[in-house]
């Protein structure tokens, strides 16, 4: 039988179906900089007037997403992951020396990434081995970009991965890149700002589409950009080094970053939908990241379609995306403008914006099997705003799946990131070269 982790706590979020400017995210202040950290370098003194800043060298470094097996990215990761914990268990869970171990953990905390707590140690122990250790909350921070068809979003993000800041920017309408790239640097330059004395470690751009290895050119089918050079663009405008992913690649690394109960070992299918629909394919704690691109499947043909894809394309992106789906309801004179609508009045009771709820699901549901049973991973993670804006898809979803997989049984559960989803992607990127090898990343940029 088929299991669904309905996470009780699901965060809801306000659908970006229209180009309206969405609400400022809350804004968390930072706590107070240390005087011995860096300086911001795009940071202006505090009485200087806005002067426009030269062009600065682009750094462009490929993504990795996987579990790194150096040694100070392992410790760290125990770190970031257990809060509180002591040498002797990050040696147990790591499987390491205890001088190697030690090594690290002094490497880390001149680096800026974690500090002990003596404060926390228990009463009456004797000796640093016995203090336990956290991430350092007013260490280096990293800058998450996600591009997005309709709205973009700026985030900042700690080291442990918690977004401690963030905005959302319409996506201009032309789509064309100069002007699109051009409003995402400034306001990435102006959120820069808020973070004045605290070292940045670089920027995480996610992006719907394709992304050459080397993370620098980029195609986006949905803004009609083809082989854009986003990475050395956005790198030379912010003055930091970028790194470039997929947006669903970046999604998937998140999982395997920032899920508590992730199982790294073994594979996981990613599957999302909003905007657009795609997979991304976890093995062995790396995802998988074809030269050739991400694996599409908006292609895909659907089957017994009724109320969705009025242009009867046949296409699994023209029937489930949130523009497609305000399109079915208008098409059935519903008075809706915004996916966020139509599920108000699903949850109203209207019969016929359930039914389209319904068939939506039934139809994401009936990809995901036919996708799963291809790649046969041994567990199935479904992420994105068409999953979580409106739980009540869920059952449909969960109906279909069973309905359709030749294996029911398989472990299938929907990603706790909820509308968070986009964040945690342009997190996932940003902090990439982190968690891959934290000292280099901060040596790179304090130097």
């Amino acid at each position: 039988m088929t299991v669904i982790d309905f996470h009780a706590d699901l965060p809801a979020s306000a659908s970006a179906s229209t180009r309206t400017a969405p609400a400022r995210a809350a804004q968390v202040r930072p706590a107070a900089a240390r005087t011995t950290r860096p300086r911001n370098p795009l940071a202006r003194p505090a009485g200087v007037e806005r002067q426009a800043r030269p062009a600065s060298p682009a750094r462009v470094f490929a993504p990795q997403l996987r579990v790194s097996e150096k040694p100070a990215a392992a410790v760290l990761r125990v770190i970031r992951r257990g809060g509180l914990v002591l040498r002797d268990e990050i040696a147990r869970e790591t499987q390491l020396s205890a001088a190697t171990v030690n090594r690290q953990v002094t490497a880390l905390i001149e680096a800026g990434l974690v500090r002990e707590r003596a404060d926390r140690a228990a009463s009456g122990v004797v000796g640093r081995p016995r203090l336990p250790l956290e991430v350092d909350p007013n260490g280096p921070l990293a800058l998450g970009i996600h591009i997005g068809f309709r709205v973009s979003t700026v985030t900042m993000h700690d080291v442990a991965g918690k977004v401690v800041g963030a905005i959302q920017i319409p996506t201009p309408e032309s789509g064309e890149p100069g002007e699109v790239l051009s409003v995402i640097a400034t306001s990435a330059r102006r959120f820069l700002a808020r973070w004045d004395g605290r070292t940045v470690l670089g920027a995480g751009i996610a992006i719907g589409g394709r992304v050459d290895d080397r993370g620098v050119v980029a195609d986006h089918p949905r803004l009609g950009w083809k082989d854009v050079a986003l990475g050395e663009r956005l790198s030379g405008a912010i003055g930091l080094p970028v790194t470039v992913a997929p947006h669903v690649e970046a999604m998937a690394a998140a999982e395997l970053h920032l899920s508590e109960d992730y199982e790294s070992q073994g594979s996981t299918l990613y599957v999302y939908g909003r905007e657009t629909v795609g997979v991304a394919l976890a093995l062995h704690g790396a995802v998988h990241s074809p030269k050739s691109g991400p694996h599409t499947i908006g292609h895909l043909p659907t089957r017994n379609v009724e109320l969705l894809d009025p242009q009867r394309t046949g296409r699994l992106e023209d029937a489930v995306t949130d523009t497609a789906v305000v399109d079915a309801a208008r098409a059935q004179k519903l008075p809706v403008r915004t996916i966020a609508d139509l599920h108000k009045l699903a949850e109203a009771g209207d019969v016929t914006a359930r039914a389209i709820v319904a068939e939506r699901g039934r139809v994401l549901g009936e990809a995901a099997a036919l996708v799963a049973d291809i790649f046969n991973p041994d567990r199935l993670i479904l992420g994105g705003q068409a999953f979580t804006d409106h739980t009540a898809i869920l059952p449909h979803v969960s109906a279909a799946l069973k309905a359709t997989s030749a294996e029911p049984g398989r472990a299938v559960r929907v990603s706790g990131a909820g509308g968070r989803v986009q964040q945690q992607a342009a997190g996932a990127a940003a902090l990439d070269g982190v968690y891959t090898d934290p000292l280099g990343a901060v040596s790179r940029v304090t130097a």
